[in-house]
């Protein structure tokens, strides 16, 4: 009877991905947001293979010039081609944005499990932790951290986004797990003995994964911004890499003479976070229902 049980168990499950997926498919904003994410991960996986200049040495004779049939984006104060530089400029936020929301989605998953599981004392002192990490401001914490390593290089402010954004996903966990620690079948399994760590993970972890999920796809949003806001105060990705936010902190002191070599990168970033929160806010429709 149990194997049965554990059978149709499955099945039920394997019914409600597949209600869910299509669920996904026909809405038309997780459409659009993952159009446009495809757009820009295409972008960023062929890179200077789809753009008409190079993005980063090819120096044109056209200094600052205006978006035309010829440069439609126009050219920066260096004569390269914005159009070719905005296309290219996707790799490096798309490599580090979802490096660093993974990161931060493991290890604030894991303390969140470790707290709200165990709670006392360990919750105690981590949640305090946390606490104190939350109450400063997240540039300012990741400036910090950032100049403490002594490195602007991709992954080091991978790392620093990680390290900001897991006591945020511990807290959102840590709230799910206590309410499933509660729950009869996490009772049953410590009476059959099974060990702490297998209990988190494999009994309380996949009945907390909706949640999770939901974080990791906001987070994402908000990584895409850390990214360019470091960069763009001069703590992130440096020149001549194409990325969007090196492209505005080089020219918006132009702005007024050379509106075309801001706007577009500006635009970019803007399309990218909103087809993350467009997919986001369909993930969490989906998971609540």
């Amino acid at each position: 009877m149990t194997s049965v049980a554990a059978v149709s168990e499955r099945s039920e499950a394997r019914v409600a991905r597949r209600e869910r997926l299509r669920l996904l498919l026909r809405s038309p904003s997780f459409l659009i947001g993952a159009g446009v994410l495809l757009f820009w991960l295409t972008c960023a996986l062929l890179g200077s293979r789809i753009t008409p200049y190079d993005p980063i040495f090819d120096q044109t004779s056209d200094l600052s010039q205006r978006p035309s049939t010829e440069h439609w984006f126009g050219t920066d104060r260096l004569g390269r081609d914005v159009f070719s530089r905005v296309l290219a400029g996707s790799r490096d936020i798309l490599l580090i944005a979802p490096a660093a929301t993974l990161l931060a989605t493991i290890f604030g998953t894991t303390l969140g499990l470790i707290t709200g599981y165990f709670r006392g004392i360990a919750d105690d002192t981590i949640s305090r932790v946390i606490d104190a990490v939350l109450a400063i401001p997240l540039i300012v914490l990741a400036v910090t951290v950032v100049t403490s390593v002594g490195s602007r290089s991709a992954w080091a402010v991978t790392v620093v986004i990680a390290i900001v954004f897991s006591p945020i996903i511990a807290r959102t966990v840590r709230a799910a797990v206590l309410g499933e620690a509660q729950l009869d079948y996490v009772e049953a399994a410590r009476l059959r003995g099974e060990r702490s760590h297998y209990v988190m993970f494999a009994e309380v972890l996949p009945n907390v994964m909706p949640p999770i999920l939901v974080e990791a796809t906001i987070r994402l949003g908000y990584a895409i911004f850390a990214v360019a806001t470091l960069t763009f105060i001069g703590f992130g990705l440096q020149p001549p890499s194409p990325d969007w936010a090196v492209q505005i902190s080089d020219n918006w002191q132009f702005l007024a003479e050379q509106w075309w070599t801001v706007l577009f990168p500006a635009i970019a970033i803007a399309s990218l976070v909103v087809a993350v929160n467009l997919v986001s806010d369909s993930v969490q429709q989906v998971l609540e229902r």
